[in-house]
């Protein structure tokens, strides 16, 4: 099925989307690789804010290349997902409500992804210029120093998604496995 959402994303929408939908997402997103990830973290564990509230809000997995003139962003593609693994659950415990990325998810991540009525969407890998074009604005909020790894707010308009997990932990990885094994 096909829907349009908004970012950011309140709590009835998130629990309405299914693994399988495909999305079209306009709003405010944030941009967090590894290294923004890490300093989130590390703000966390000593009791900091963080550069941004992650309640209700997205985050995608993604460093732009430069932006070409006249563009707010380079190639906007995703980066794999398990890579953040090891902090989502603290942002998704603070309200996280969606993630961007490509590439399958650990079970502490789904787990938590139910317990917080959190979604994962996928973008297509190898697509970045094409998805830059849904970019509309781009700014640096946070971490300059990490180059592309820095936090950015977006606003995007249709950005092109796939729900992969939903908040009541259906996979599509896994299932559409088994779908093709029952042919």
């Amino acid at each position: 099925m096909e829907k349009k959402i908004t970012a950011p994303i309140d709590d009835k929408t998130a629990r309405e989307l299914k693994s399988g939908d495909y999305v079209y997402i306009t709003g405010t997103i944030y941009t967090a690789r590894d290294a923004a990830h890490k300093r989130m973290y590390e703000a966390l564990e000593k009791g900091e804010k963080l550069p941004f509230d992650v309640k209700d809000n997205v985050i995608y997995y993604m460093g732009p290349s430069p932006a070409r003139e006249g563009r707010p962003i380079g190639s906007a593609g995703p980066t794999t997902a398990t890579r953040m693994d090891k902090y989502a659950p603290a942002l998704l415990d603070l309200g996280l409500k969606g993630m961007i990325g490509k590439g399958k998810r650990r079970q502490n991540v789904k787990d938590s992804m139910i317990k917080n009525g959190a979604v994962y969407f996928a973008a297509v890998g190898g697509a970045g210029a094409i998805l830059s074009k849904c970019i509309r604005e781009s700014e640096v909020i946070a971490y300059d120093d990490l180059g592309t790894e820095a936090i950015r707010k977006l606003y995007v308009e249709d950005f092109p998604a796939i729900v992969v997990i939903d908040s009541e932990g259906n996979d599509l990885y896994e299932t559409s496995v088994l779908e093709y094994k029952k042919e």
